[in-house]
């Protein structure tokens, strides 16, 4: 195994608890079980605005927070990483075309989050690096 890609969430219909469980702490496992391997890289789905409370809705806290704190562990651990963070996930058919940069909010099917996360394995540009997503008008394969 030379890449992991953690995308596990507890789902919207889960309480704090098994949202801190899986998002928070099946990502810190995971993030241990890499290092103690020769892991190239780590891949992290996480959510926009995840690195900035202020921008928290109150009734998605304990998700942010999870996924802030997955991030900030995943940056502090040593590990080559990319952090994905989409806007609202649409269960739309994927377009294979996005938007990454500094974005303050947008939607993005869930078919080109899964693209642009097996996109980014391998690439120098999104190595260490943290990017936001939302759909857009740029081709999936041109957008680093």
């Amino acid at each position: 195994m030379d890449v992991v890609v953690f995308a596990a969430g507890s789902g919207g219909d889960t309480g704090a608890d098994k949202t801190l469980l899986i998002d928070l702490d099946g990502a810190a496992k995971s993030i241990e079980a890499a290092k103690s391997r020769d892991i190239k890289q780590f891949v992290m789905l996480s959510a926009l605005k995840a690195e900035d409370r202020s921008a928290w809705p109150e009734e998605m806290k304990p998700y942010y927070v999870a996924k802030h704190h997955a991030d900030r562990l995943l940056e502090e651990s040593g590990l080559t990483y990319t952090i994905v963070r989409p806007g609202a996930l649409t269960d739309d058919a994927g377009t294979g075309n996005v938007k990454i940069g500094d974005i303050d909010t947008g939607e993005v099917p869930r078919a080109d989050v899964a693209a642009f996360l097996a996109h980014v394995i391998d690439r120098d540009e999104a190595k260490n690096k943290a990017i936001d997503l939302v759909k857009g008008d740029t081709a999936i394969e041109d957008a680093m």
